[in-house]
């Protein structure tokens, strides 16, 4: 036990991604190896295996499918383009794509509006329908959707779904069966598969995906559950979240992105329309997704980039504050060259130990320009950040190390002021439904609460 314990602690500190990571698995491997030998080979990687390997085993297929069906200009070498330190250049470079202009953008909020707008479109496919969310529920949501697809599947419409096995582990094997019995492929993503991934319960797939006939689609926060659609009576007192529908060529980036994360979990290529959409609108916009299988941090690289470029304010949502330190760092650093830096954070929890480390984080943000809001009109769950009155994102990312490093994520961002002016006043309307707070909330709690607080903390690199 000693000698695999200190074997492990030798893989610990070559992969694990910080010094301080590194440094506290091996002291625990080499110390406590019963105990730390199973936590570390479930909790303790942050690298996925195989999946980089599987999308260069398919390049030349996916080159066929997507090359020769659409002329997507590639993205220029840094020295090529005009402005190499304007904000969208690292956005570019981390996504491999451009800015797409001709799109067409609509903020959908809450639940009701955002599954009405799914259900419609689904509604008006003819060819196919493809599907990708976290959670997937077997309730009042979940069979709606279900008895859509399984209707549009008999009209000859073929349908590809993708779930997360840990975020759906809760939907019973006969929902998923009568999806199939209809003809429909729901596959769950397999984070468990390929080389050292086998006993790693850590990493999810967080995306939220739908995409009609190619045309058509809708990217966000929420999942396929009652909670989502807001009722007072679901335990949170009603629930937040945004939605964007999209129509435009950005479109073509967001299936990728599905025929991507397809491929990993079938070895199949998805037969969909990769032609370029036809414009419909006149919005900048590009799909970025990040991951755990990506060489840098791209996540927490795309918020910095986004707080970095603020110069007025940054304003943002997320359900979860667990940020690391570069991104705790390019916070202060707006603050204190004078950004009017605004978190909009839950006032009710629904992962505790997540909603205790944040205390702690914030207690680092205690600097004029920097004001917290806890939002009380139900749970919290947008993904929304807005940079002056230029750039906004929405997506599926939260502030928290499990998005910057452990899930799978997708991030539409906007390069445009009408549609930022929309996110402005959405913004402003949550904010009425808020409770104003002060970062140093931590030292106003007592001493017990504090001492959960910093162990918490410790946790973080999970959460």
């Amino acid at each position: 036990m000693e000698i695999t314990g200190i074997i492990t602690a030798i893989i610990a500190v070559r992969e694990t991604r910080t010094p301080q990571g590194a440094i506290a698995w091996a002291i625990s491997l080499v110390t406590f190896p019963l105990f730390s030998l199973p936590l570390y080979w479930i909790f303790g990687k942050s690298k996925f295996n195989g999946y980089v390997e599987a999308m260069r085993a398919g390049r030349e297929e996916f080159a066929r499918l997507i090359g020769d069906r659409h002329s997507v200009p590639p993205v220029r070498p840094l020295h090529d383009r005009k402005s190499p330190h304007a904000p969208r250049t690292l956005f570019e470079t981390l996504a491999r794509a451009p800015f797409q202009g001709g799109n067409d953008v609509k903020l959908l909020i809450n639940g009701e509006p955002t599954f009405q707008a799914i259900f419609q479109a689904i509604e008006t496919a003819e060819k196919y329908i493809l599907i990708q969310f976290y959670i997937i529920h077997d309730d009042g949501l979940g069979n709606r959707l279900k008895e859509l697809l399984i209707r549009k599947a008999a009209q000859g419409v073929r349908i590809r779904l993708l779930y997360d096995e840990v975020g759906s582990y809760h939907t019973p094997a006969a929902y998923w069966k009568a999806l199939e019995d209809a003809g429909i492929e729901a596959h769950p993503f397999h984070t468990t598969k390929g080389p050292g991934n086998r006993f790693q319960l850590n990493f999810r797939n967080h995306r939220k995906i739908v995409v009609v006939d190619g045309r058509v689609g809708f990217v966000g926060g929420h999942n396929v559950g009652d909670e989502y659609l807001g009722g007072k009576d679901n335990g949170y007192g009603g629930w937040r979240d945004t939605h964007i529908r999209i129509c435009g060529p950005a479109l073509l980036q967001v299936q990728v992105c599905f025929g991507k994360d397809w491929y990993w979990a079938t070895s199949t290529i998805p037969d969909i329309d990769l032609s370029m959409p036809d414009a419909c609108g006149d919005v900048e916009l590009i799909a970025l997704p990040t991951g755990p299988e990506d060489a840098l941090e791209n996540c927490s690289l795309m918020f910095i980039q986004a707080i970095e470029s603020a110069r007025d304010r940054f304003w943002i949502a997320s359900p979860y504050f667990v940020p690391d330190s570069s991104v705790m760092k390019a916070l202060q650093m707006a603050a204190m060259r004078g950004v009017d830096v605004r978190l909009m954070l839950p006032m009710k929890p629904d992962h505790l130990l997540v909603y205790l480390a944040g205390f702690s984080c914030l207690k680092e943000l205690a600097l004029p320009g920097v004001r917290v809001f806890r939002y009380d009109d139900g749970f919290l769950h947008q993904k929304v950040f807005l940079s002056d009155d230029r750039l906004a994102g929405v997506g599926t990312a939260n502030l928290d190390n499990r998005s910057f490093r452990l899930n799978f994520e997708l991030t539409m961002i906007a390069e445009d002021k009408t549609f930022c002016r929309e996110i402005e006043q959405m913004f402003l309307t949550d904010f009425d439904h808020c409770v104003e707070t002060e970062p140093d909330e931590y030292d106003r709690k007592n001493l017990v609460y504090q001492t959960v607080i910093r162990f918490a903390r410790l946790l973080s690199p999970i959460l």
